[in-house]
């Protein structure tokens, strides 16, 4: 069967950009979470680079488990999670993407940036008006936080050469199934170039 018609959502003019778990965890292949990404990681750092110069806000995401209590059917169902412990190496930002004391690191236990953490809180008080989703992975953490970027009413793009995934099938898959149901899929040339149009004016 055919897709269903849809209307591009194009970002507004106070967009934020959400660099979901781009920690240590998910970009040291040494991590059992861990994979090559290495331009996924220039990517975001372009783009990191951007949002500082246009002035517009930036949201980092990192995922620790401070107790055993704390979502313990996720953990179950995929046990490489628990080296995700308060303190460890592997959930702090990867220093390629080093946050300034200004931007924010928020903590999550589970996929989405949005469940159980004040991510929309913040949002609504940045007057933020668009989302751009980049990080890792596309299939788990991306996905989860484009769908509810989308439920809280805001327009998402995800920025595809700036998202991956372990699974290159999956990663491919996802895109292509947020761009036909949740989220405007792009590349990183796009994003700058709708931010230069920005500073640019009508």
């Amino acid at each position: 069967m055919p897709d269903l018609a849809r209307q591009s959502q194009s970002l507004g003019q106070r967009p934020a950009l959400v660099l979901v778990d781009m920690i240590n965890g998910f970009t040291d292949p040494a991590c059992p979470l861990g994979s090559e990404c290495d331009s996924v990681v220039a990517v975001n750092l372009s783009l990191l680079q951007a949002f500082r110069r246009h002035r517009l806000p930036i949201y980092f995401t990192t995922v620790v488990y401070h107790s055993d209590k704390q979502a313990q059917v996720f953990r179950a169902r995929l046990p490489a999670l628990n080296v995700l412990q308060p303190g460890s190496a592997w959930v702090q930002v990867d220093p390629r993407l080093q946050p300034l004391g200004t931007e924010a690191v928020i903590e999550k236990q589970y996929a989405s940036a949005f469940h159980g953490t004040d991510l929309l809180q913040r949002l609504r008080q940045d007057s933020v008006d668009s989302l751009v989703v980049t990080g890792m992975t596309t299939s788990g953490c991306v996905r989860a936080t484009a769908v509810d970027g989308l439920q809280n009413d805001f327009p998402v793009t995800v920025v595809a050469d700036a998202v991956g995934d372990r699974n290159p099938d999956a990663h491919l898959a996802n895109l292509d199934d947020l761009d036909a149901k949740y989220a405007d899929v792009t590349d990183s040339a796009a994003v700058l170039a709708h931010l230069d149009a920005l500073e640019d004016g009508p």
